[in-house]
């Protein structure tokens, strides 16, 4: 492994996903651990694996018009893949070196027929520049599809949904490079004292604009600090830094966090809560669980008592009621599609209206364990009404014991505010809002 180079390394990767259907972050952490990279490498096979994939959809279309309807075996489309994602999309890559390193790689991977054929195709590509900008016939989201690499009937549930401009501006925010954000630890320090501790480090960072408890740092390897070690601060995503605030849970209360792996928000409740308080967080997976606890007891945080469950089995365990409920709840995925490229390939619309039903399912379950005027936020990482708005409806509607909470706005940060629907109950952000994950927040509260 140490001997391949990165583009051999992404080729791997590239070829593992696609033969056995598995996730590309999985397989680049498994690849990534055993191969002795620099840094540099490292950071260049994980471009060029979620690059490729990210962007599938317009790589195959301008090779259509290369290669036709020929069979290539998967080795050989990947790699053609891979090539044409680095002349087109990476600046630093000179456009004669990635064809030559192509043909390197697929003499040692195949024989010189499909050496010559790679070779023929990348510079016919290279010879006719405007076949890039050549949509296919079709309608608008056929055409947006391709152009912007997202599935057909995801783009036409978009175009339903938000219209043309949102639509493409959603797919401009998934296909470009998520960032890095952190939570700073308000049980140990300020975000300005922890942007001072991390210009002593000599890491770039700034102050979000989305979340106040949010750093926006250069580079990946936050985790890796002596800072995270201590405590000072955990990685989470801006948006998913909303639900907390959402929740509003107060020093003493009794919460349940009925999907709480891998711990983000779990811990983000406790710090708001002072460490003062109780919080039971469930998840289905003993390693799960165990992922919970050992965030907490890295940020110093005593309250969270970690449970294996599944979340349904919850009423059944004895657990009496709780002041605040967090359901946030398993789903498409479609708002992390940045992070999680696969996503939008593996995804089905049978797959969405699935998980909606399992959605309401925990919903309906979980109800019932929440104390009169206590408070329960619903969320997911998904922009899908179909998971969002209409699953919260269809609670409200099915039972009068609860409303939406028209206050959420005053607990969310001012930057979120406006985002908040026409029912003051519901924030949907979107992936171009504040280049961060896509994500839902609804606020309900019982009334007896």
């Amino acid at each position: 492994m140490a001997k391949k180079g990165a583009r051999d390394i992404a080729l791997d990767v590239l070829n593992r996903v696609e033969e056995h259907k598995s996730y590309s972050n999985l397989e680049l952490r498994g690849v990534l651990d055993r191969a002795q990279l620099s840094a540099a490498d490292t950071g260049l096979v994980t471009e060029l694996v979620y690059g490729t994939i990210q962007r599938k959809l317009t790589l195959d279309h301008v090779l259509s018009h290369f290669v036709g309807n020929k069979k290539l075996q998967t080795w050989v489309r990947n790699l053609l893949r891979l090539s044409l994602y680095q002349i087109r999309f990476l600046d630093r890559i000179p456009e004669r070196a990635a064809v030559h390193e192509a043909v390197e790689m697929a003499k040692r991977r195949g024989h010189q027929g499909i050496a010559s054929m790679v070779n023929g195709v990348l510079r016919n590509i290279l010879r006719q520049p405007d076949v890039w900008e050549r949509l296919p016939k079709g309608d608008r989201a056929t055409q947006i599809a391709v152009e912007h690499s997202h599935p057909e009937w995801l783009v036409r549930q978009w175009l339903a949904v938000y219209g043309e401009a949102t639509t493409i501006a959603i797919c401009e925010a998934n296909n470009r490079h998520p960032h890095s954000s952190i939570r700073v630890n308000s049980l140990k320090t300020s975000a300005s004292e922890l942007l001072d501790k991390l210009a002593a480090e000599e890491t770039a960072a700034r102050q979000s604009a989305l979340s106040p408890q949010a750093i926006l740092v250069e580079g990946g390897h936050a985790a890796g600090s002596r800072l995270f070690r201590e405590g000072y601060f955990t990685i989470q995503d801006e948006s998913s830094m909303l639900v907390a605030p959402a929740l509003a849970a107060k020093p003493g209360m009794r919460v349940l966090d009925a999907c709480a792996a891998p711990g983000g928000k779990t811990t983000h409740i406790a710090e708001l809560m002072e460490n003062r308080g109780h919080i039971v967080a469930c998840d289905l997976h003993p390693h799960k669980r165990d992922l919970i606890a050992q965030t907490a007891k890295r940020l110093g945080i005593s309250i969270i008592e970690p449970i294996t469950s599944d979340a349904l089995d919850l009423p059944d365990r004895g657990l009496g009621t709780f002041d605040r409920i967090l359901l946030d709840a398993p789903c498409s995925g479609f708002g992390v599609i940045r992070r999680k490229p696969d996503l939008k390939w593996n995804k089905t619309p049978e797959d969405v209206r699935a998980i909606a039903q399992l959605q309401y399912e925990l919903l309906k379950a979980l109800a019932p364990m929440l104390a009169a005027d206590g408070v329960l936020v619903y969320s997911t990482c998904t922009i899908e009404p179909k998971e969002n708005q209409e699953i919260v409806q269809r609670f409200i509607k099915e039972h009068p014991e609860f409303v939406l909470d028209e206050t959420l706005a005053h607990d969310l940060p001012e930057a979120a505010r406006a985002h908040v629907d026409e029912t003051g109950a519901c924030v949907q952000i979107l992936p171009h809002h504040f280049e961060s994950d896509g994500f839902f927040i609804a606020r309900l509260k019982r009334k007896r």
